[in-house]
């Protein structure tokens, strides 16, 4: 009724109106936010802020919020949300109610939101053998850097080690990696991996001590909830040709040294890792780079459309097997995807290991 037409069908082609729809949404949401902050830092004076809610969840607001207000910083709860709101309500249960006093420490709280369950190389390796899925076991000194060729080759990882993340985000324990500088890992990873539209970006992950390297931030964003512009002499020019293209069209061209996590307007939704919070991750970026002079790696969860981010060893097979994904780390074993049993794509292999 607003707008005159039927809103678009899921799946249908992307117009002009739906994109200028998009655009005018989000810049009124950027508008309110910052003018809420705004007020919150004139009435109360305070220098920190912190946020939570389903809207904190807006990277690009939250970038504005840090560079054009007065505060000195911010922080975003890292499953900002309904479900988040339980870790407010146990807060306050357990502050207020019960009146235990708190005492702010340094470091991060959250453990950089690796809160939820893990598995050990017995229970892996119990799944493994139970249904005869082919692996090899490596130890870290042998599969990181593996992995770092692996990924400079353009294969798509899933990668599966220690404790599931809090939060809507792939921070690292259940994530789908690949090589930042490819202009094709986008649209791979969207059309043959998450199997959604080509054009959805994805999240750099960087070594938390090489971030102001490649993107105008100057502090952490442990979890992949602030959007910054990229390094200036990162950008790759357009051509004249290509300024004449428009909405998606405009999308596919590489617009810096790392394509694959480059929005259209060269900034990228920045995660940096911290060798305190997740040692295994921040070693397998460090080995990239020794090997590729790049600190970056995509990152997306891991994951199909309209699923939940897996968090078992069964459920990230079954996800690697009905993707396109090249290899698989659960821990320290890793699976080739050409080594794999053919009949298990078709998820055979789950009769058999519930049958056990």
């Amino acid at each position: 009724n607003l707008f005159g037409e039927p809103p678009r069908k899921a799946e249908g082609k992307i117009t002009q109106r739906e994109m200028d729809l998009a655009s005018s949404i989000q810049k009124v949401t950027e508008e309110v936010i910052l003018r809420l902050a705004k007020t919150i830092k004139k009435e109360l004076g305070a220098e920190y802020l912190c946020l939570a809610g389903g809207v904190a969840l807006n990277c690009v607001a939250n970038g504005r919020i840090l560079r054009e207000s007065d505060f000195k910083d911010i922080w975003i709860q890292p499953a900002a949300g309904d479900a988040g709101g339980a870790v407010g309500a146990a807060l306050a249960i357990w502050h207020q109610y019960h009146e235990k006093p708190r005492t702010p420490t340094a470091g991060d709280r959250m453990k950089g939101s690796y809160l939820g369950p893990s598995f050990s190389e017995a229970e892996i390796l119990q799944f493994l053998n139970s249904v005869n899925i082919p692996y090899q076991r490596l130890a870290d000194s042998e599969l990181m850097p593996r992995l770092a060729e692996i990924l400079e080759q353009g294969n798509v990882v899933g990668w599966f080690s220690g404790r599931m993340e809090f939060g809507p985000r792939a921070l690292g324990s259940r994530s789908i990696i690949g090589d930042s500088r490819s202009p094709k890992m986008q649209s791979v990873m969207n059309l043959k991996i998450k199997y959604r539209e080509s054009f959805r970006p994805f999240a750099p992950s960087v070594l938390a001590e090489r971030v102001s390297d490649y993107f105008d931030l100057d502090r952490p964003s442990p979890y992949m909830l602030l959007v910054a512009p990229i390094k200036e002499n990162l950008h790759i020019p357009m051509t004249q040709e290509q300024q004449q293209l428009f909405g998606i069209e405009k999308l596919n061209v590489p617009r810096s040294q790392i394509p694959a996590v480059t929005h259209v307007d060269y900034s990228a939704r920045i995660q940096t890792v911290h060798k305190e919070t997740n040692p295994r991750y921040y070693e397998l970026i460090r080995h990239f780079e020794a090997r590729t002079g790049c600190a970056v790696l995509v990152n997306t969860s891991f994951n199909v459309r309209g699923e939940p981010i897996v968090c078992t060893p069964e459920d990230a097979y079954r996800c690697f097997m009905r993707t396109e994904m090249d290899y698989l780390v659960m821990e320290n074993f890793l699976l080739v995807k050409s080594e794999q049993p053919q009949g298990n794509s078709d998820e055979s292999w789950q009769q058999e290991f519930e049958l056990d």
